[in-house]
């Protein structure tokens, strides 16, 4: 056991279970007041749900003994993990709980990333009965494909196979481009479809309410994806230091194109913008951050940057209601950011594989791309089953009157934010020190 990588992948752990309250926060902020309680509460439910899962199945699942070819791992090789627990369970150079509590985090956000499609409609009790089925059927096998390498002994032979996209297809995901956010855009676009749109939806403006949550949330994330990103070398080394500051500069090029192509195509550069480029440049380093140099880095970003701030318009053309954009960010920022692998690719970075512009040639390209519509179909199929499933047996959609008066106090009894009103709060009839400045400044406009 190495203790400096022991210790920087529990801090990288930390710092990916923070970007679930953030998502909470930049997802909260971009909803309407009376439905942002439910909306944080979608994600605060998946981090409940899918941590018990990740325990008692979903790590083995992932990464236990391969039973299908490289689809899936043995449900109940590590049932509430155990054979894990004692000190000599290794995981490279770490304890095998800490890589456990590492990945935990990975299929918490997964989950709370699709809850952004289907914002103010949808009802509690059934999206955590989705989030557990989605986690189970889709997430779980797909982390196999995608984060189970092969375990090989001292001569390189296979004794412990893994999953088909990182040993047989060779394609390269660093950190979750497909298994996070190609998986959770895909499902959040089969979600829209089966909930419907919004009541109101497109005519009524539904504008943010908070764009200063919005930006705390951008930042939390921000912060919590170094542990993401980095933290996926499992080791303080040369490859965390890379990916670090690919995450950095990929980011800040996708907040540039997205503001850029805003004030081409609207006049102006928004706020709003500046936060969902940076989420864009996020997810689209994710799975290139140990493939390419950071001019690869900037040049990925800012590519997608543009490409996400031009899909986010996509649902009004082809009319599904994916309130938050996830498919316009997550899917289509995810299947940006791992194809543009097969071109970006360099041998100085820690992966060692040269893509289309530095010689190449397509082998890589086709690797990328069919890793990315592989899952996208796997998701998007299961995801509008499941949908459905949940529809039909306890009903996902909260009712009409419900949404339009709010959906937080119909679900969960609670209003985010509750107004003073005229009398003080002891019912002495006298006027409150707010009612006193109404009218103070009721006074000076009649002046």
């Amino acid at each position: 056991m190495d203790t400096g990588d022991t210790a920087w992948v529990l801090t990288s752990a930390a710092l990916v279970l923070l970007m679930t309250p953030g998502l909470a926060f930049f997802y909260g902020g971009m909803v309407r007041s009376k439905s942002v309680l439910n909306m944080m509460m979608m994600s605060l439910g998946a981090m409940a749900v899918v941590g018990v899962l990740w325990v008692l199945f979903g790590y083995s699942m992932a990464f236990g003994g391969d039973v299908g070819g490289g689809l899936l791992g043995k449900p109940f090789e590590f049932f509430g993990l155990d054979g894990l627990l004692a000190a000599d369970s290794l995981f490279g150079k770490i304890p095998s709980t800490v890589f456990v509590a590492f990945q935990a985090m990975f299929a918490i956000i997964t989950v709370a990333l699709i809850s952004g499609a289907i914002a103010d409609r949808a009802r509690f009790g059934p999206w955590l009965l989705f989030a557990g089925l989605w986690a189970t059927i889709v997430y779980f096998p797909v982390a196999h494909w995608v984060f189970d390498f092969d375990g090989k002994d001292e001569a390189g032979n296979v004794i412990d196979p893994g999953g088909w996209i990182a040993n047989k297809l060779l394609a390269i995901d660093f950190a979750g481009g497909t298994a996070v956010h190609i998986n959770a855009g895909a499902a959040g676009l089969a979600l829209a479809i089966v909930l419907g749109k919004r009541v109101g939806w497109p005519k009524e403006p539904m504008k943010p309410h908070s764009l200063p949550l919005v930006v705390l949330g951008a930042g939390l994330l921000w912060f919590g994806w170094f542990g993401f990103n980095a933290g996926s070398a499992l080791g303080a080394n040369g490859t965390a230091g890379v990916t670090f500051v690919n995450t950095i500069v990929a980011t800040c090029a996708a907040m540039l194109g997205w503001l850029l192509t805003e004030r081409i195509r609207d006049g102006k550069a928004t706020t709003l913008g500046a936060a969902s480029g940076v989420i864009a440049g996020l997810v689209a380093i994710t799975p290139a951050c140990s493939a390419v140099t950071p001019i690869g880095a900037i040049a990925i970003g800012a590519i997608t940057g543009v490409l996400c701030a031009l899909a986010v318009s996509l649902k009004y053309r082809f009319g599904f209601d994916d309130s938050l954009d996830v498919v316009g960010v997550h899917l289509v920022g995810g299947l940006s950011g791992t194809i543009l692998i097969g071109f970006f690719a360099s041998e100085a970075a820690p992966a060692k594989i040269n893509g289309l512009f530095y010689g190449g040639g397509f082998d890589q390209l086709w690797r990328q791309a069919v890793g990315a519509f592989a899952v996208l179909g796997y998701s998007f199929v299961l995801s509008l089953a499941l949908g459905y499933l949940v529809k039909f047996t306890v009903g996902f959609r909260a009712t009409e009157e419900a949404e339009v008066a709010s959906i937080d106090e119909s679900e969960h009894a609670e209003r985010a934010y509750e107004y003073g009103s005229l009398t003080s709060a002891r019912g002495t009839g006298k006027p409150s020190v707010a009612a006193g400045a109404t009218a103070v400044l009721e006074g000076s406009n009649k002046k």
